[in-house]
């Protein structure tokens, strides 16, 4: 498909989810939308695990479409397969588990690629009865988490998938409290540019502070929404990607429920 850019007075389309089906989330609702042809190697993932854990990430495997989708097939049936087994026991160390499931990502894409492929990711575990998010960030945008107290970045608790045999990586964890929401983007949207200024983490920022929607998949469209208007056109050189979790306020029933 062919995408032609729009004159400046007209409005960009609104971006449309590229899949339909999202878990169901006990209290929260989670969502991710691609905006775009697809050019790169983004790739968003979830699953449940178990009655209590909802598993997710972004992945942006370095190249184009067309020379990773190998790379990008074999993510993805990793993230399936050791996400159900190993977040499914209830009684687990979900740092350790989170470590383990990051070594496992990065020896599959490297196998994959028969060698060195950069894949920066953002993996987490969402924990419905704690409200927490155990994460790890292999050298991926920092995730946006955005609560009454502002909003606070979580960076790269290690390098990018892909790259070492040996990489080790970090898995903090952070509360999601009733009414907060994590916000996930992708490289292609920082990145965007129109008249060689790009749309930058900041306008992420001001964009998430404006957004008064209380669903994930309304957050996510606002966003890649935004940034089609700063760029005054659709795009046509990266994938555009967003990622929502959003905890329901004290009160509320989840949109996704």
């Amino acid at each position: 498909m062919k995408l032609s850019f729009q004159r400046e007075r007209e409005a960009p389309p609104r971006a449309v989810p590229t899949q339909a089906d999202f878990p169901a989330v006990s209290g929260a609702d989670i969502a991710g939308m691609v905006h775009g042809q697809r050019m790169g190697g983004d790739l968003y993932h979830f699953l449940r695990a178990n009655p209590n854990r909802v598993v997710f990430g972004l992945l942006d495997v370095a190249g184009s479409h067309e020379e990773n989708q190998q790379i990008v097939a074999a993510a993805r049936q990793t993230f399936q397969k050791l996400g159900s087994e190993r977040f499914a026991e209830e009684e687990i160390n979900e740092a350790d588990t989170m470590m383990e499931f990051c070594l496992e990502l990065n020896l599959s894409i490297r196998r994959a690629a028969a060698g060195v492929r950069s894949c920066a990711a953002f993996l987490g575990c969402y924990n419905e009865e704690l409200g927490t998010i155990c994460y790890a960030n292999a050298g991926h945008t920092p995730g946006l988490l955005r609560d009454p107290s502002g909003i606070t970045e979580l960076p790269a608790t290690g390098l990018p998938l892909g790259l070492f045999s040996a990489s080790t990586y970090e898995a903090p964890t952070a509360a999601l409290q009733p009414g907060a929401s994590l916000l996930l983007v992708s490289r292609g949207v920082v990145e965007a540019a129109y008249k060689r200024e790009e749309f930058g983490l900041e306008r992420v920022k001001q964009q998430l502070e404006r957004s008064s929607v209380e669903s994930a998949k309304g957050m996510a469209a606002a966003i890649l929404d935004g940034v089609q208007q700063f760029m005054r056109a659709a795009p046509a050189q990266n994938d555009f990607t967003a990622l929502a979790l959003v905890r329901a306020a004290k009160g509320q029933v989840a949109v996704g429920a």
